[in-house]
């Protein structure tokens, strides 16, 4: 008898997707939700938004700075 057998793979496919579900669940419940009242994200959502794009432009902004370019060769005396 195989290790690699039908009701093996059909227990397999069953866990898989009953683990995707319950990750899914997890994911949204993790996610800030709305605020209905005034219909925008809430402070914590706002603020993560602000950080991702602060630190994004400060990587931006290292990368493109001219620090990394390299010296000028000059002929050895």
């Amino acid at each position: 008898m195989g290790v690699l057998n039908r009701r093996n793979a059909l227990l397999g496919w069953t866990v898989w997707q009953f683990a995707k579900t319950m990750a899914k669940r997890k994911a949204r419940q993790s996610v800030p939700k709305v605020d209905t009242e005034r219909k925008r994200p809430n402070k914590t959502a706002i603020a993560a938004a602000l950080l991702a794009v602060g630190a994004t432009l400060m990587f931006w902004r290292k990368r493109s700075s001219g620090d990394d370019t390299p010296p000028d060769e000059t002929p050895p005396v």
